[in-house]
């Protein structure tokens, strides 16, 4: 791939205040896509000085943005994952590009301040500098090297570990917090720490953290366990994720991440739209503020003005009745006149009491969406109820176009182990518009659609981890109208999209069966 060297000095600017601090209960975060200048050759061993000329070029960019965002009141800045020295390097010639490994919780140490304390430090100071300059907290991610004896059991036969390192100066510029990935995603340069690290750092605008990277969000160490046990409440999220729509979207998925713990994530990925990277965003559970762009070239700055969330805040995997409504009163939307008469519900009944006869005898289907084997049905009606099941799991849907497109959409179930790049387990249960008007052509990756659907999704889900994704034409998101638990069930409700419906799925994580 052709790398390429543009510089967008470009934000979003939302409800911003100036003074470098938000309004009592808020605060300004700033988020930057950064399409990374790559070396050319990331295979060829090169010495540290060159390393270093490689790594300058992408913070010469993130000092500019830091600048930026200081100057739109930002008092965190977050940046992505693989961004100062790139990807698809070996484990010998990443070596040069690492600086030493230093864990906050046991040394305190500003580099902008103490510049010669360690050696091999250079992009820690350079990034402590632009903390200290714009006093503002920065979140970046680089590579790091720790030595480590041979007498510990998990010690690299080369007598070293190599981390990809989330790292996060206070307005000072102090070191403040080091996270160590955990769930590496084919990343052979680098090691596994022993033991997943639960990170978390103070701040004076929103109280406690929470820090994380990229593939650790799928799954429940220490991602989960992190915003659990700790109730945080805030998450910042250095990223490199190759979207892989219908369902695992950068955008969508951080959203449904937001939603699901009631929680505010700083979201930052890297843009390389010709690998798939791209997808940024300030995410809280009732608003998001994104960027998504396949076409263009170029970074992004987004700086928004959120609210605090506090740890009493209940959340959807925590709480029955989500937004003050349940699943019997989700049905309200829906009048008995807009559906036919042999469609009922019974008070207290959360699945249909029968299918409409229109769809009743309708095969199920089986396609491929996201590597794994789903059953479909077709929706082929402009209204109606649908049962599609996997396993133990059942999915259920009520809909109602809101006119007649030429577009096949289906609702399909998995429930089993995803065992292509990365293995897991996931129940999923979606409603999707397919690529075209063959069966076949369902699971595909699709961006664009014209139906206004209001629906209705729910599934007897066997994990309480479960994601509501909805996605619309050319991946944009919405919020749904209601969702949460009711008798065993997880719902999602949407009374009509601005837009096309892309996706409207509910993504369960069964950690327990990885």
């Amino acid at each position: 791939m052709e790398p390429c060297w543009k510089l967008a000095l470009c934000f979003v600017g939302l409800g911003v205040a100036s003074g470098g601090a938000g309004r009592e209960g808020r605060y300004i975060a700033a988020v930057y896509e950064h399409e990374s200048v790559l070396s050319p050759n990331p295979a060829a061993l090169v010495d540290r000085r060159a390393a270093l000329a490689l790594m300058a070029r992408n913070l010469d960019i993130y000092e500019q943005q830091v600048v930026a965002a200081a100057g739109q009141g930002a008092q965190i800045i977050v940046f992505p994952e693989d961004g100062i020295h790139g990807f698809n390097f070996t484990r010998r010639s990443i070596y040069p590009y690492l600086d030493l490994f230093l864990p906050a919780h046991s040394v305190e140490w500003n580099p902008c301040r103490a510049p010669r304390l360690f050696n091999d430090t250079e992009v820690l100071q350079r990034l402590s500098c632009m903390a200290l300059k714009n006093k503002i907290f920065l979140v970046a991610n680089l590579g790091t090297k720790q030595a480590c004896e041979h007498v510990d059991p998990h010690c690299p036969s080369d007598g070293r570990y190599q981390f990809n390192t989330n790292v996060v100066f206070d307005a000072d510029g102090a070191l403040v917090a080091t996270y160590r990935k955990h769930n590496l995603y084919f990343e052979d340069a680098f090691d596994s720490p022993p033991e997943a690290d639960y990170v978390l750092f103070d701040t004076p605008f929103a109280g406690k953290f929470g820090i994380f990277t990229c593939f650790d969000i799928l799954f429940f160490e220490p991602a989960v366990n992190l915003v659990r046990q700790y109730n945080v409440k805030q998450v910042v999220y250095p990223t490199a994720w190759m979207n892989q729509l219908p369902l695992l979207s950068a955008v969508e998925f951080q959203q449904a991440f937001a939603t699901a713990f009631n929680i505010n994530v700083l979201a930052a990925n890297i843009h390389h739209p010709a690998l798939g990277m791209t997808g940024s965003g300030i995410y809280t559970p009732v608003k998001s503020f994104i960027y998504h762009n396949m076409q263009s070239s170029g970074g992004k700055l987004i700086v928004a003005e959120i609210p605090v969330i506090t740890p009493d805040h209940k959340t959807s995997l925590e709480s029955n009745k989500i937004l003050g409504e349940n699943l019997y009163h989700s049905y309200s939307m829906f009048t008995s006149a807009s559906m036919d008469d042999q469609v009922c519900y019974k008070e207290g009944q959360e699945v249909p009491c029968r299918v409409s006869q229109s769809e009743e005898s309708l095969p199920p289907f089986y396609a491929e969406m996201m590597y794994d084997n789903f059953t479909f049905v077709p929706v082929q009606e402009d209204k109606g109820e649908l049962k599609v099941c996997a396993n133990t799991l059942c999915c259920y849907l009520r809909y109602q176009r809101a006119a007649s497109t030429h577009e096949l959409y289906a609702l399909g179930a998995f429930d089993g182990l995803h065992t292509v790049h990365g293995t897991y387990y996931v129940q999923a249960c979606a409603l999707v518009k397919c690529g075209g008007l063959r069966f076949s052509s369902c699971g595909q990756e699709v961006t664009d659609a014209t139906a206004s659907i209001d629906f209705q999704l729910w599934a007897n889900m066997s994990t309480p981890y479960v994601f509501p994704l909805l996605l619309t034409s050319g991946v944009t998101l919405e919020f749904a109208d209601r969702m949460g638990w009711k008798n065993d069930h997880y719902f999602i409700s949407k009374n009509g999209t601005s837009s096309g419906l892309l996706t409207a799925a509910l993504y369960g994580r069964w950690y327990e069966k990885d």
